[in-house]
């Protein structure tokens, strides 16, 4: 993706704020905690933390939670969820913490919007020594037979490459990577997945499509000619024409720990 064009896209969350934070599905729990299983203290800053999906979990399992994001509009849904939680303004680019303030550094299906020639050398510089570093994307798993489907009906905005179990960990594997020199400050990255169900109904699947930053920057008649198609298919099968259902999904995690 080009520059321009990332940058467009990950500034078109804050517009769709209200429903990203209704719609969008949590972390898996042991995800969390896996991808915190090294870190050195209790200290954990939330990069990119949106409305605060990820923070939450931070949260329920004791962290020292801080949560930064440059959108205001995400930022304000954060804090009326999680009012108790120190949230500021910020980016990945420019992290508004001290030298070796944190002991983890996470992101919730954000790393990728990151520049790590900028990002990179901020992270390490917020890092503890023996500080982790972990992005989480919660994935959909296209060994199932309707999700599977799902993904061809869908589209490439709606569900890329990187919203699958199939090829999260090729498409993700060099996120984390931070350049200009700073490779040899971090230790070899790791890649697993958990388990995560999402209750879910057509209506709000849909819903939840529609937050996908490749549909959020779409023309309305476009956005419509997308989701429509998602729609039919969903009210035609079994597994999901009926009420809730469980839409079956993983949460994939790539840590790795400063040196």
């Amino acid at each position: 993706m080009e520059q321009n064009e990332r940058l467009l896209h990950s500034s078109s969350f804050g517009a769709a704020a209200p429903a990203y934070a209704e719609h969008r599905p949590d972390y898996a729990q042991a995800a969390v905690r896996w991808a915190l299983e090294p870190a050195p203290g209790p200290r954990v800053l939330d990069l990119g933390a949106g409305t605060g999906k990820l923070t939450a979990a931070l949260v329920v399992l004791g962290a020292e939670a801080i949560a930064v994001e440059p959108d205001p509009a995400m930022l304000a849904e954060l804090g009326r969820a999680l009012p108790t939680v120190r949230a500021l303004p910020g980016s990945a680019e420019a992290v508004p913490l001290p030298d070796a303030s944190v002991d983890a550094v996470v992101a919730g299906n954000a790393m990728h919007w990151f520049d790590m020639d900028v990002a990179g050398p901020e992270i390490a510089r917020v890092l503890a020594p023996g500080g982790v570093l972990a992005g989480l994307w919660n994935v959909f798993d296209n060994q199932v037979d309707w999700v599977a489907r799902l993904e061809r009906v869908s589209g490439s905005a709606a569900i890329g490459p990187r919203d699958t179990r199939s090829s999260w960990r090729a498409e993700t594997a060099g996120a984390h990577l931070p350049r200009a020199g700073l490779v040899a400050r971090f230790g070899s990255p790791e890649q697993t997945e958990f388990p995560h169900g999402q209750r879910r109904t057509a209506d709000s699947l849909v819903a939840t499509f529609a937050t996908k930053a490749g549909v959020l920057v779409m023309p309305e008649q476009e956005r419509e000619a997308t989701l429509d198609p998602i729609r039919a298919y969903l009210t035609s099968r079994p597994e999901t024409a009926h009420g809730e259902f469980t839409l079956p999904m993983l949460t994939g995690v790539l840590r790795v720990q400063r040196l």
